[in-house]
Formats: C-alpha cells, sequence, structure tokens
C-alpha cells in the first residue's frame, strides 16, 4: 500500500485510506514542516518525506485514514487553523471518520501548529503528539486529551523549552496523560526518532 495524492477542495493532501471503507475509521492527521510547503501536485508529495515510515514499513496494520495536506508556500499552519478545521470537517463527510477518534500530529512548524490547533479546537482530538514545536502555556488548561511531546535536547531552530514548558503548564492543570520526551544531544531532527510504530499505536488509541 502507498500514499496517493489527492486534489482536495481546501487543500491539496496525500492520503494513506486503509480499511473498509464501509465501517467508520479513526483518523490522523500530519501536519509537516516549513520545509515541505507547496502549491502544486508534483510539489505534493514531498509532505510525506518525514514522519509516515512506520505505514510505508508495514509497521501498522489497523485499518486507518492518515491525511497530510500541504501548507501554502506563504503561509505557516497557525495561520490556517480555521482552515484546517473545515479541512477535517472535508475529511470526516470524505472518508466516513469516526469523529471520537481523530489524532493530530506534526513536526516543526506542524509542531507548532498541532499545539495551537488542539488549543483553539480542545474538544475535536483526542489524542495529540506536537514534534519540536511550541504553543501558548498561559492557554494549555484546555487540553485535557492524552498527549506525546517530542523535542531534541541541543534544537538550534525551536528551543526544547518551548515543549517543556508547555508539557509543564498541561500537567499543572491537571492533565497527567501528557508526557515529553527529550533526545539527548539531538538539534532540530526529533522526527526521525520521534515517529515510530509506538507512537502511532499511541496516535491510534491502543
Amino acid at each position: 500500500m502507498e500514499f496517493v495524492g489527492v486534489q482536495g477542495k481546501i487543500y491539496n493532501y496525500m492520503l494513506w485510506d486503509k480499511g473498509d471503507k464501509s465501517k467508520k475509521r479513526p483518523l490522523i492527521l500530519l501536519l509537516h514542516g516549513a520545509g515541505e510547503r507547496g502549491e502544486s501536485m508534483e510539489e505534493l508529495p514531498i509532505v510525506t518525506i518525514h514522519g509516515v515510515k512506520p505505514l510505508t514499513a508495514g509497521e501498522v496494520t489497523e485499518d486507518m485514514v492518515l491525511v497530510a495536506p500541504q501548507c501554502p508556500s506563504a503561509s505557516f499552519w497557525i495561520a490556517e487553523i480555521p482552515t484546517l478545521a473545515a479541512f477535517i470537517e472535508e475529511m470526516v463527510a470524505t472518508y466516513n471518520i469516526d469523529e471520537s477518534r481523530i489524532a493530530l500530529t506534526g513536526l516543526s512548524m506542524g509542531g507548532y501548529g498541532t499545539w495551537c490547533m488542539a488549543l483553539r479546537y480542545p474538544d475535536k482530538f483526542y489524542r495529540i503528539a506536537p514534534v519540536c514545536g511550541g504553543g501558548m502555556p498561559w492557554a494549555a488548561g484546555v487540553l485535557k486529551m492524552p498527549i506525546r511531546a517530542f523535542h531534541g535536547e541541543r534544537d538550534s531552530v525551536v528551543s526544547v523549552q518551548n515543549s517543556i514548558d508547555m508539557i509543564e503548564a498541561v500537567k499543572r492543570s491537571g492533565n497527567a496523560n501528557a508526557t515529553l520526551t527529550v533526545y539527548p544531544g539531538v538539534d532540530h531532527d526529533s522526527w526521525t526518532r520521534a515517529y515510530t510504530k509506538e507512537l502511532y499505536d499511541f496516535l491510534l488509541g491502543k
């Protein structure tokens, strides 16, 4: 099985669509980093350069839908939050999604997008996994879902303190099901280590 490119109504996106389409399945929304932005279908496959190896290697066998939309070249995910919400509704309607099992993850720019999307729509997601991103700790009290965050200790692009501050704020608000994995000596590329079968198991509720 492979990813396929889809020219959507809101964003172009790469699609992993596995299982019986007549049954409701979980949805994982994957937000790429700044280097994978683009406008055309020819550029679209770069959105799955990172984060999907457990799927393409056959390690994840559960029926599911994963969509990786492409952010426009001149934009950022945190500026696309309301549009992303509409995109999710398009995915729910198109792929017969179980709305109680929508998970969100992203790396770098997509890590920021993950935190900020969950802060804006906390009731939409049942699990999130931001990788080397950051958010707004003062608003973290709304995040009641299970959270797994990841960051490189020596990240020179996005300080690890961003993830530390978010997870500490979430825990102070009473959410005990939130963890941060810090990779010692690792710079910005924490996603290669973060996106494992275990993380996908978490996102799928296993």
